[in-house]
């Protein structure tokens, strides 16, 4: 975390414009609590802490085929957390500081990124990312139902798992990650979850509960449209532009139910009326 704007926070206490801070009370890290420190003192406690970077050492190059497609480099941050996530199958403080390195950016800004979209997980996560859709609709069709027996089911007795746990050890296979997500904009095929982001449509609690069987299994069963299942490391580098396989672009892309519209329309010889040329746009309000 840098120490160079207003507002920023080092332990308990806001980082303002002056030159004392209060230190945080926090035995493994310092011996000082409740003591004021000068601007001197502090920062070296909150720049100096630096992680071993070497586990990215394989993704620098791809980091920086990143970084070129952009006019200015801080665009990239977005591709390259996916990347980061690809490694360790979270954004680890490691990755926040290869991030900041690579971009020329402040661990503190790329923090504010990674924790904002939920897509970065900022602890380990399974094999798999199980998301099912707990939003209104999908909810009310039995989504609300579904997330509840998976949770039952992957969790303990008595202990179901909660939202971003892990049943297994995380990354390691068979490992499963819950959560429940808000609208996968599949409203006319619900209830859906997802597994690494891959549909698997009009789920019922039982349809559920063997698809994560079958991921503990070792098995990947084909989602319901999109590319073959892989798994949440080898999603989060393709959501990083890379794809190393032909196969990790194919497979359907739509549903029957989401072309009904435009097929009933085809066979009725429905259309929509023609834009007219020349269309004056309306005067807008003086402000």
């Amino acid at each position: 975390m840098t120490t160079s704007g207003p507002g920023q926070t080092y332990g308990g206490s806001s980082v303002t414009g002056g030159e004392t801070y209060q230190a945080g009370h926090d035995d493994s890290t310092t011996a000082m609590d409740a003591s004021v420190l000068s601007r001197a003192e502090t920062t070296p406690l909150i720049t100096e802490i630096r992680e071993d970077l070497s586990v990215f050492d394989g993704i620098v190059d791809k980091a920086r085929a990143i970084i070129a497609r952009y006019p200015q480099s801080r665009s990239a941050l977005l591709p390259m957390l996916h990347l980061v996530q690809s490694v360790q199958g979270y954004v680890s403080q490691a990755g926040i500081q290869f991030c900041a390195r690579e971009l020329e950016l402040a661990p503190a800004e790329v923090s504010a990124v990674a924790t904002f979209y939920t897509m970065y997980k900022r602890k380990p996560c399974g094999e798999h990312l199980v998301s099912v859709c707990t939003n209104t609709l999908c909810a009310a069709l039995g989504g609300d139902e579904i997330y509840q027996t998976l949770r039952e089911h992957l969790g303990e007795p008595g202990k179901p798992l909660g939202h971003e746990e892990t049943a297994g050890t995380p990354g390691e296979p068979g490992s499963i990650t819950i959560e429940h997500a808000e609208c996968l904009a599949a409203c006319d095929l619900g209830p859906v979850l997802q597994v690494n982001y891959e549909f698997y449509d009009n789920q019922t609690p039982e349809k559920a509960v063997e698809l994560v069987d079958a991921l503990r299994r070792g098995e990947k069963p084909a989602p319901t449209r999109g590319a073959p299942l892989t798994d949440f490391k080898d999603a989060s580098l393709q959501l990083a532009g890379f794809f190393d396989r032909e196969s990790d672009v194919e497979g359907p892309s739509q549903a029957a139910e989401t072309l009904a519209g435009a097929q009933l329309a085809q066979d009725r010889g429905w259309t929509a009326p023609a834009m007219p040329a020349n269309v004056a746009f309306p005067d807008l309000e003086k402000k």
